[in-house]
């Protein structure tokens, strides 16, 4: 039991950081972006060719996939999605729809339709024991890891300058550029830490939840479930909402394993019946 529930924590780690992005653009930007999957996998094969083709070390890969993740994500902010922010959510939803069928295809083209592997290194393999407690090496390694980046985004967002300039863009842009505030340039940085994000979490996951082309549509409901159930007003929401998520889709893949993904259907209904606007959603919001 404490297993599944280590295991459940582990994965639901990786759940947020593969959607904390998307919170981001969608909570505090006001922007859906569905091709937020996309830069997920782009983060993904950017390792898998890093390793199987230049022979680097799976942890060199990480920061790796977080800078080409968010560089991608930067270009296409400055030249494509700045042109979307004040358009209507379908236009965005169909905008963003479109590039992750293109992403797809493209991927399809260059890397083929075949699962990637990634080896992982010798010291991140294997299980121990503590307490009765089997502990994945790997999952123990993901937990430290994205433990880290959530309270290192949830002090960005609430306690630097940056942070408080990206809710005042947000809140009334107008008054925001009266202030002096760059937008602008608030937006374009905020999207890209969001795309490296997404591109780490792709990295770290491509061994857990594997890799291939379908990796963005395959995923995409995983995203929005955890933005949708945590609220968008905060990080603390998804965060909660993830772990929630991950344990949930462990312990129903091992008690009810017939059931497949319905346990995580089931549990965001429920919430969404008590809580429409997410757990953590402000009220009023």
């Amino acid at each position: 039991m404490l297993t599944i529930l280590f295991d459940g924590i582990s994965t639901g780690m990786l759940l947020f950081v593969l959607a904390c992005g998307l919170a981001v653009t969608l909570g505090l930007m006001n922007f859906v972006n569905l091709a937020h999957g996309a830069f997920a996998m782009a983060g993904g094969y950017v390792t898998v060719i890093a390793m199987q083709r230049f022979g680097v070390p799976f942890l060199a890969t990480l920061p790796l996939a977080f800078l080409v993740a968010a560089a991608i994500g930067l270009v296409l902010e400055r030249t494509l999605y700045v042109h979307m922010y004040g358009r209507s959510h379908l236009d965005q939803v169909l905008f963003s729809i479109g590039l992750v069928f293109m992403a797809m295809a493209g991927m399809d083209w260059f890397m083929g339709s075949s699962p990637q592997n990634v080896i992982l290194p010798e010291a991140l393999k294997g299980r121990f024991d503590v307490g009765g407690i089997g502990i994945g090496r790997y999952r123990l390694f993901l937990l430290v890891v994205c433990g880290v980046l959530a309270v290192w985004l949830q002090m960005i967002l609430s306690k630097t300058r940056f942070g408080s300039r990206l809710r005042a863009a947000v809140d009334d842009q107008r008054v925001a550029r009266g202030l002096g505030i760059g937008v602008q340039t608030i937006f374009a940085l905020t999207f890209a830490v969001g795309s490296g994000l997404a591109g780490l979490g792709g990295a770290l996951g491509a061994e857990i939840l594997g890799l291939d082309p379908t990796f963005p549509v395959k995923y995409m409901i995983f995203f929005l479930i955890v933005v949708t159930v945590g609220g968008t007003s905060s990080i603390v929401g998804p965060f909660v909402a993830a772990l929630l998520l991950g344990i949930a889709d462990v312990g129903g893949k091992y008690y009810v394993p017939q059931l497949g993904s319905f346990v995580i259907y089931a549990l965001m209904i429920a919430v969404l019946i008590v809580r429409p606007n997410g757990l953590f959603a402000r009220p009023g919001r």
